[in-house]
């Protein structure tokens, strides 16, 4: 289970979770997550070759979906190379392969991801943090795809801090 699914459940009586069992000779194990989005980007990681649950895990512990997402798109491996066992060459690896995937994706999928990277980019280039930028962009309503729109808001939400 992800540490923000983990946060997300604590003090409640019921809970609903996404399950992926991972079978191997040596190996049954049982992950689970609160949201759809954090179990496919599970099961696109560790369908890169270098990738197992564990890294998978560790990424998504330090990186919601759409993060990755916006990694992936903006070619950006610190992300990735924060997760210990995850060097430059398979970061480089999983950017590769997951930019193909995403490719794939439906359309409003794949906008979100573009709006996103093009609101991050501006945001770094007014002087903003890679983690401020992100923590702003994470606070705003996805029905929101304007770029400008999103900057706008990320820029207010900066403002009060």
């Amino acid at each position: 289970m992800t540490v923000h699914t983990f946060g997300n459940i604590a003090g409640k009586k019921e809970i609903e979770l996404y399950t992926h069992t991972y079978v191997r000779e040596d190996t049954l194990a049982l992950y689970g997550f609160g949201e759809i989005s954090e179990l496919e980007m599970f099961e696109l990681l560790i369908s890169i070759s270098g990738i197992g649950p564990k890294a998978a895990m560790g990424i998504l512990a330090i990186a919601d979906p759409k993060t990755i997402g916006m990694a992936v798109i903006n070619e950006d491996p610190s992300i990735l190379t924060r997760v210990s066992g995850v060097g430059k060459k398979i970061a480089q690896r999983v950017i590769l392969e997951l930019k193909n995937k995403i490719k794939d994706m439906p359309m409003h999928e794949k906008t979100q991801l573009e709006s996103d990277s093009d609101a991050f980019e501006a945001l770094v280039a007014m002087g903003y943090s890679v983690s401020e930028s992100r923590e702003a962009l994470k606070q705003i309503s996805s029905d929101i795809t304007d770029v400008g729109e999103r900057v706008k808001l990320a820029l207010k939400s900066l403002g009060r801090k």
